[in-house]
């Protein structure tokens, strides 16, 4: 054989080689799910457990409804409630006490998330318990899939749940969130989570008006622009006859001095008086 063309021949036998290993790491990754690292496994989420270079551990599996699953060599393991990284850290730990593997890799692949939910409360347009059926699910899609917050809902809505085993509360300003930069306030959901809705803010507005009544308080709304929200000032209204109820840090109902442009808030009662002339 000419000498020259012996490395060439050594390189394209590598080559040829190494193309069912890339075909089988293709099909291995094959439905894979994308998985946020706060992800907890849950009872129906399907998974594949792969141990490094010990192929015939492999396991395709679901998680029971008790949060366990069975492993070759190590029996029921109970991995519900933990993180992906968590539950290859429990079966790593196993495998290596029992002397099965020497220094074991284990990597958990997600399949399929089945048994994950999140309630959406209050003022939405659907509420009620939604699967969680990805792992990065975040709170703008929990409120999407609630058909979004009604026209009674208020502008900051509140996520509570667990995180490491503790209590977790948080506020999310909704118009912040769907702002430019907003999306570091879209939280991930988590299984249990429950995302609360509560009424918009009110004012009342009544006397001489054209339309009297409850009405959404708007960020920074003035007195004006409530009156102008109300259909403006019947004939007989005067804007110097427009008075301003509030309660104060007591509970007691107090008149306040605001001008036009003063800024109302949750709960005042804006009366206009009927003018004398």
């Amino acid at each position: 054989m000419n000498k020259r063309l012996l490395p060439a021949l050594l390189a394209l036998v590598g080559v040829l080689g190494a193309m069912p290993a890339v075909q089988a790491a293709d099909a291995g990754g094959a439905g894979a799910t994308t998985t946020s690292p706060e992800y907890r496994l849950s009872g129906g989420d399907v998974i594949r457990i792969t141990v490094f270079q010990n192929p015939d551990m492999t396991l395709e599996t679901r998680v029971s409804e008790s949060g366990t699953v069975t492993f070759p060599l190590l029996g029921a393991v109970k991995i519900g409630g933990l993180s992906i990284s968590a539950a290859e850290s429990l079966i790593a730990s196993g495998l290596r006490s029992g002397d099965y593997v020497k220094n074991p890799q284990v990597l958990i692949t997600m399949l399929s998330v089945k048994g994950n939910q999140a309630s959406v409360l209050g003022q939405v347009n659907r509420p009620g318990r939604y699967p969680i059926d990805v792992t990065d699910m975040h709170v703008s899609d929990l409120l999407a899939n609630a058909g979004g917050a009604a026209p009674t809902g208020a502008d900051v809505v509140v996520l509570s749940g667990t995180r490491d085993g503790k209590p977790y509360r948080v506020e999310i300003d909704l118009p912040s969130l769907f702002a430019p930069g907003g999306r570091a306030q879209d939280v991930i959901i988590l299984n249990g989570d429950v995302l609360w809705v509560d009424r918009s803010p009110l004012v009342y507005i009544y006397g001489e008006v054209q339309r009297p009544g409850a009405m959404r308080l708007e960020r920074g709304m003035t007195v004006m622009q409530a009156l102008a929200s109300g259909g403006g000032l019947t004939q007989r209204g005067t804007e110097r006859g427009v008075r301003v109820n509030r309660k104060n840090a007591a509970g007691k109902v107090e008149s306040v001095q605001l001008g036009m442009d003063g800024a109302l808030q949750d709960g005042d009662v804006v009366y206009v008086r009927e003018s004398l002339f």
